[in-house]
């Protein structure tokens, strides 16, 4: 597209022409590229899943007609069956993103500062400049290691959010930690926005019956490869749903389309499939992390589906755009503290080992 003139930003509104948009991972068009850069889950969904969509359409005519469900009655019933919790404490969007745009709306416009971390996913400082929270967002700096400092998260705030585990650097904080900062914070909606929680972290959704004021968000996109459709979820006490419901409805009331629902369903019925391959992944993941260590990488402990990777000798953003010329694709983020980190997602074993030979072989030799 070419370069909007100011004279044409003329229309446009003043607080758009400020937005500093969401970078999405690049999503070229090379042939036998090996894409390790959005972590993407390498393995397809469930059969159960496609043979749901095919049923959609093959089973009524009014499919494409017909406007969805508003409230996707039977998404909401699979994954609380799935998540064990009623399904009053279940809330549903175009995928994690959408979501946390309702949360932010619904929980985070207030006097007090928001406080997330100075590293965590980038969506959160554009939610905060869109819904006007730039000068009313606290960010608090990861440690020497990339942790969390729990104690950093006792001060007044009128929010928090919390990935985990943490992207980009894949590290996973303790329910315990978890629950020390919903305690120390009983005023305030604590988020915890486990995208990657499949991968081997544990789950705060077995928090929310206890403490009214957790809202955990996830979504179907990485470990159940539904990235194509666009399903994400929330669950919190109904209280704090209903504020979510409002926020929805007052922006968009059919937000899920029929075969996204029945895809979404499909999949949370089949949990044997799931388990099985957020299984492989994790193996690979381990495999993967062994090799670059033994190659002399630094890598982050990881309890999702990518990896946050350093090595010494080599400049990261360099790394990046040799794997590239080889048609590999990495994630390299040119931003204070972390820019001589390469994130890495998990690819099949045949996947990585493409990564591991090309760095051996063509890069490092």
């Amino acid at each position: 597209m070419s370069k909007i003139t100011s004279e044409q930003m003329r229309f446009w509104s003043p607080e758009v022409r400020e937005l500093q948009p969401y970078v999405p991972g690049e999503q070229p068009k090379i042939q036998n590229l090996l894409k390790l850069n959005t972590n993407e889950n390498p393995y397809p969904p469930s059969p159960k899943v496609v043979a749901a969509v095919q049923a959609v359409l093959e089973n009524s005519a009014d499919a494409l007609r017909l406007y969805p469900d508003p409230d996707a009655t039977a998404l909401k019933q699979a994954i609380a069956k799935q998540q064990h919790v009623p399904v009053e404490h279940v809330f549903v969007g175009n995928g994690s993103d959408e979501v946390l745009a309702h949360i932010f709306k619904a929980f985070f416009v207030q006097e007090k500062p928001i406080l997330y971390p100075d590293i965590t996913y980038s969506f959160y400082p554009v939610y905060s400049q869109f819904f006007g929270l730039s000068a009313n967002t606290k960010i608090l700096p990861l440690n020497n290691d990339f942790e969390i400092v729990v104690d950093d998260y006792k001060q007044p705030n009128g929010g928090i959010i919390i990935t985990n585990p943490n992207a980009p650097t894949s590290i996973a904080l303790g329910l315990s930690a978890i629950e020390e900062v919903l305690q120390a914070n009983p005023d305030s909606v604590v988020v915890i926005d486990e995208a990657y929680v499949d991968f081997g972290a544990q789950s705060a959704v077995d928090l929310v019956e206890k403490y009214d004021n957790l809202v955990v968000c996830q979504t179907t996109s990485k470990s159940r490869s539904l990235a194509g459709l666009r399903v994400g979820f929330a669950i919190a006490q109904p209280h704090l749903i209903a504020a979510l419901d409002v926020v929805k409805n007052s922006f968009n009331s059919f937000p899920i389309d029929r075969f996204a629902i029945a895809a979404a369903v499909a999949s949370f019925e089949d949990q044997a499939y799931f388990e099985a391959q957020t299984q492989k992944v994790i193996a690979s993941r381990e495999k993967l992390v062994a090799q670059l260590t033994e190659m002399g990488f630094k890598v982050l402990p990881s309890s999702a589906n990518f990896i946050f990777t350093t090595l010494a000798t080599h400049d990261a953003g360099e790394l990046a755009a040799k794997l590239r010329a080889q048609g590999i694709i990495v994630r390299h983020f040119n931003k204070p503290r972390i820019n001589q980190y390469l994130r890495i997602t998990i690819g099949t074993d045949e996947q990585n080992q493409r990564l591991v030979n090309t760095l051996k072989n063509d890069i490092l030799a």
